[in-house]
C-alpha cells in the first residue's frame, strides 16, 4: 500500500456518489450499514482503520463491520506484506456497534508498520471481505526526530460535512504533513448539536450538510451516541488521515453537552433524559467503541493516561470532565473536586515526577488563563475571571505548577483547544498572582470543523501574556472563512529544541516559538 493507495481513491468516489445532489443529503440510519456501499454477502470494513496509544512496541487497531464478523490484521515492514504478521483479533457484534480493536505486541521501535484488517465470518472464515489498509510509526527506543499535530472540536455549531468544500478538508491538509501522530484535544463529536441539511450563511448563501438520523437531534440514547460518534467517519478526508495517522483522544464537554459536570440535571427541553450522569455514562461508552485508546478498568474506563514516544517526549493525557465539581462562580476557598479530581491530581504529580523525558507535554482539553464563561456568573474552565490569589479550581492548578517547581520538572509544555481559535500564551510568576511556579507556555489550536469565535480575556491568577492571537471578530464563523486551525510541535533528535507552528486549516503557518530542552523562563 503506498500513502495514496487504491483503496483510499475508491472510498472517496464511492462517497462521493454518495452526495451527489441535493437529494442525497440525508443518508439512511447507520445502525448497520456501511457509509459507502450496501450490503452484500461478506463482511465489510468500509468505516476505515484507525490505531491509537501507540508506544516503541505496541499499537491498538480499530474497524467496524457492517455485521457480526471475526476480526482479523496482519501486519508487515513493507505494503508488499511479504513475511506478514497475522492477529486474530475479536467477533465483532451489536454489544459494541460492530466496532472492534485488536492489540499488537511486541512491534519493533521507531518503524514503519504497514497492516491490513479483514472482517470474516466467524461461521465461515474463507467468507472475508474486502481488506482495509493502513499505515503508522512506532515510537522510537533513541532519540529521534518527532513531529505531531493537535486540535479539536468537530462538526461544532451546526457545520458539519458539507460536500460542496470537500468536507472535512482540514484532515488532507494534515495529513500531507505525515505527522508521528495527532492529538485531539476534546470535543471529538457535538452530541448535543443536531446537523441540519441546510443553514444559512451569514451575509447571504447556503451551508449543505450530509446529514442522518441520528444527528438530527440531541443525543440521548446510546444508539444516538454511537451514530454522533459515527457521523464524522462519513468523510474520505478522516478516514484517509486515520489510515495513515495514529491518534490519541481525549474528550471534553460536547462528547455529552455544553459545559457539563458530574450530577447536573438538565433545564433543556430538547432532552427527556435530564440526568447528565447518565448521558455520560453512554457517551463514555460509545466513546471508548469509536476510538482506539485502552481504557483503563480501575476507574469506570478513565480517559487520562500517559504516552510515552521514546527519551524526548510523555504526552500526559488528562480528563477536565469527569471528576470536576459544578461550574459557578469560581470562589470557594477550598478545592472540593477542583478540576481533576484529587486521584487524577495525584497521578499526574506522580507521574511528571518519574519522567525522563526531555519534554513533557500535558495535553489539557481546556486551557488555563482563558476566561472561558458558562452563563452570565459561572465559569466553565480553570480561570474565574479574578487576577488575584488562586480561589476555585485555580487552587488544583497552583497546587501542580508549584510541585513541578518545587521536584524540579523541566519541559512541560500545555496544548489544548477548547475556545475556536488559536493564540500562544506565556505563564511567568514575574506576572502573576500566584508567583510559586516555573513559567511555562500554553498553546491554543483549533477547531477542526466547527464555528470559529472571538478571543476571550485573560485571568491574571497566573501571569499569561499573550505574544500571538488570532481569531474571527464575531461568534460563530463557519468554516473556510479563515476561522479553522491546527498546531504543530517538532523536537529535533540531535539538539532537542522544540518547535511549535501554529498553522492556518491551509497549512499556512501563522505563528512559530522554539524551545530551548532543560531552560527555565522561556
Amino acid at each position: 500500500m503506498t500513502r495514496d493507495s487504491g483503496t483510499a481513491v475508491d472510498r472517496r468516489a464511492v462517497l462521493r456518489g454518495s452526495l451527489a445532489g441535493a437529494a442525497a443529503l440525508t443518508v439512511p440510519s447507520l445502525a448497520g450499514a456501511a457509509p459507502a456501499q450496501a450490503l452484500s454477502g461478506r463482511p465489510s470494513a468500509e468505516w476505515g482503520v484507525q490505531v491509537g496509544d501507540v508506544t516503541a512496541s505496541s499499537g491498538l487497531v480499530w474497524a467496524r463491520s457492517d455485521r457480526r464478523a471475526r476480526m482479523v490484521v496482519e501486519t508487515a515492514a513493507t505494503d508488499s506484506f511479504r513475511g506478514a504478521r497475522r492477529w486474530v483479533g475479536p467477533v465483532v457484534g451489536p454489544g459494541t456497534d460492530f466496532t472492534g480493536r485488536t492489540p499488537l505486541v511486541g512491534l519493533p521501535p521507531g518503524e514503519q508498520i504497514h497492516y491490513r484488517v479483514v472482517l470474516a465470518d466467524p461461521d465461515d472464515p474463507r467468507r472475508t471481505g474486502r481488506p482495509v489498509y493502513g499505515t503508522f510509526r512506532t515510537a522510537p527506543a533513541h532519540r529521534k526526530d518527532i513531529r505531531f499535530l493537535w486540535s479539536g472540536d468537530l462538526a461544532g455549531q451546526g457545520w458539519g460535512i458539507n460536500p460542496d468544500r470537500g468536507g472535512y478538508r482540514i484532515f488532507d491538509h494534515m495529513r500531507r504533513l505525515d505527522p508521528d501522530f495527532f492529538l485531539c484535544s476534546g470535543d471529538t463529536i457535538y452530541a448535543d448539536g443536531p446537523i441540519q441539511e441546510r443553514v444559512a450563511l451569514p451575509g447571504g448563501g447556503t451551508w449543505r450538510n450530509l446529514t442522518t438520523p441520528e444527528k438530527s437531534k440531541v443525543a440521548e440514547t446510546l444508539a444516538e451516541f454511537r451514530g454522533a460518534f459515527r457521523y464524522n467517519l462519513l468523510d474520505a478526508n478522516l478516514r484517509d488521515f486515520n489510515a495513515q495517522v495514529p491518534s490519541i483522544v481525549q474528550w471534553d464537554d460536547h462528547e455529552v453537552r455544553n459545559n457539563w459536570y458530574p450530577g447536573q440535571i438538565l433545564d433543556d427541553a430538547r432532552y427527556t433524559e435530564k440526568s447528565v450522569d447518565v448521558l455520560a455514562a453512554r457517551s463514555l461508552r460509545a466513546f471508548g467503541e469509536y476510538f482506539p485508546f485502552t481504557e483503563r478498568s480501575d476507574e469506570d474506563g478513565r480517559v487520562y493516561r500517559v504516552l510515552r514516544h521514546g527519551p524526548l517526549l510523555d504526552v500526559f493525557v488528562l480528563d477536565m470532565r469527569t471528576y470536576r465539581d459544578a461550574n459557578s462562580p469560581g470562589r470557594r476557598p477550598d478545592d472540593n473536586g477542583g478540576i481533576l479530581g484529587a486521584r487524577q491530581l495525584a497521578w499526574l504529580k506522580r507521574e511528571l515526577s518519574r519522567s525522563r523525558a526531555v519534554w513533557k507535554v500535558i495535553a489539557s482539553d481546556m486551557p488555563l488563563g482563558l476566561v472561558v464563561p458558562d452563563g452570565a456568573v459561572n465559569f466553565e474552565a480553570v480561570a474565574q475571571g479574578d487576577p488575584g490569589a488562586p480561589l476555585g479550581r485555580e487552587l488544583q492548578i497552583a497546587e501542580l505548577l508549584r510541585h513541578i517547581k518545587h521536584r524540579r520538572i523541566t519541559g512541560t509544555l500545555w496544548l489544548t483547544a477548547d475556545v475556536h481559535y488559536t493564540s500562544a500564551q506565556h505563564y511567568d510568576p514575574a506576572r502573576a498572582a500566584f508567583k510559586d511556579f516555573a513559567p511555562f507556555w500554553e498553546f491554543v489550536s483549533g477547531p477542526l470543523n466547527a464555528g470559529g469565535f472571538p478571543a476571550v480575556g485573560l485571568d491574571g491568577t497566573f501571569g499569561p501574556e499573550q505574544p500571538f492571537v488570532k481569531a474571527p471578530t464575531t461568534a460563530n464563523v463557519p468554516p473556510g472563512q479563515d476561522s479553522q486551525f491546527f498546531g504543530e510541535v517538532a523536537i529535533d533528535a540531535d539538539s532537542g529544541e522544540l518547535t511549535v507552528r501554529l498553522r492556518a486549516e491551509s497549512g499556512a503557518v501563522l505563528f512559530t516559538k522554539v524551545l530551548q530542552p532543560g531552560r527555565v523562563g522561556q
